[in-house]
């Protein structure tokens, strides 16, 4: 397969990587000066140092050149940008390509997700959104990973797997892209209060509890947009949502143990480096839920912090004062029907 990787970030560079072992790729960079660097040294000094390419990479400045590579019956485009440049580069890609993204959340100021900005600027496109629990370092050194790859396309997630399938990469299909888009967008906001536990060392009890709960607010938004409930018990609900709040390369984990540490969020920004989608995601999932009118407190908690309303301890304060409830909740998946009640006689 003739491959396209746009966006020349950490992940972005991972996935070329992986990629790469098996097709010819082109990774596309818009700094024309990286790019030169990276083909001249065979690595991303800037975001995985000390990691060799494979011989099939080549990275290029050049957009046409990028747009030909994978341009053919037998191309696939992988979209490796933060979420803000979603809309533009899918709006600038052929008009019947089949296209990956990588990026998780909803689009700011729209709080529309992957597939419903596609639908709006490629609407004759294959599209579809690949996500699950991944590190990019650890993909691109060939560790153990399994991805999804979703689309209401069928055809479309077995082209994935040829893309990217090996013995290192397992990419399983979906047909519930709106489940593992949320799942992926609302992972980063809970991991951000996940490190805000650990940074005030609330300890291991409170940490599972976050995470239990917090994949009940995640269920709660995704099902009530139509995913299917039992997408959250897979890869991109459960299992990223533990990796990201809990593993150390999380950039979003890193969020909130140093506002936990007392930092104004204009320097956690400047000390991370890097972009960290739970910050610019959390607003966007909590007025979309507001509009269906589901209940978040952990996502509201984690925007009031990040406003600078209230303290990481102010946060969980307001959280444990919280009336009691039961635990179980009326969240249905849309696509199951509900069962009957029995005749009154059986």
């Amino acid at each position: 397969m003739r491959i396209t990787v746009l966006g020349a970030g950490a992940w972005g560079t991972a996935l070329a990587m992986a990629a790469a072992r098996h097709h010819p790729v082109q990774l596309w960079a818009r700094d024309a000066a990286q790019a030169a660097h990276m083909q001249a040294v065979r690595s991303n000094p800037r975001y995985l140092p000390d990691l060799a390419w494979p011989a099939p990479l080549t990275a290029t400045p050049d957009w046409d050149a990028a747009m030909r590579h994978a341009s053919h019956d037998d191309g696939l485009f992988i979209i490796g940008t933060p979420m803000a440049a979603l809309r533009a580069t899918l709006a600038a890609l052929p008009t019947h390509a089949r296209v990956f993204w990588l990026c998780k959340g909803f689009e700011a100021g729209t709080g529309l997700l992957g597939h419903e900005i596609a639908a709006q600027v490629l609407p004759h496109g294959r599209v579809g959104v690949l996500s699950g629990p991944s590190f990019a370092q650890e993909v691109a050194t060939g560790q153990p990973t399994a991805l999804v790859a979703s689309s209401f396309d069928a055809e479309l997630t077995r082209l994935a797997v040829t893309a990217l399938h090996s013995d290192a990469l397992r990419i399983y299909t979906s047909d519930d892209p709106v489940g593992v888009a949320v799942g992926g967008a609302v992972k980063n906001v809970l991991a951000i209060a996940t490190g805000i536990s650990d940074g005030l060392n609330l300890g291991l009890n409170a940490r599972a509890a976050l995470i239990t709960r917090g994949l009940a607010e995640m269920s709660r938004l995704g099902v009530a947009m139509g995913a299917r409930l039992d997408t959250f018990m897979g890869l991109t609900g459960l299992g990223d949502l533990v990796l990201t709040a809990t593993g150390d390369l999380s950039r979003n984990r890193r969020v909130g143990l140093l506002l936990a540490e007392g930092l104004a969020l204009p320097d956690v920004l400047a000390r991370l480096g890097h972009v960290a989608e739970g910050v610019y995601s959390a607003k966007t999932v909590a007025q979309r839920a507001a509009a269906l009118g589901v209940d978040m407190p952990l996502t509201a908690a984690v925007n009031a912090v990040l406003d600078g309303r209230e303290t990481p301890r102010q946060a969980v304060e307001r959280l444990m004062r919280r009336d009691a409830r039961a635990e179980a909740t009326q969240t249905r998946s849309a696509a199951t029907p509900q069962t009957p009640p029995p005749p009154p006689h059986c």
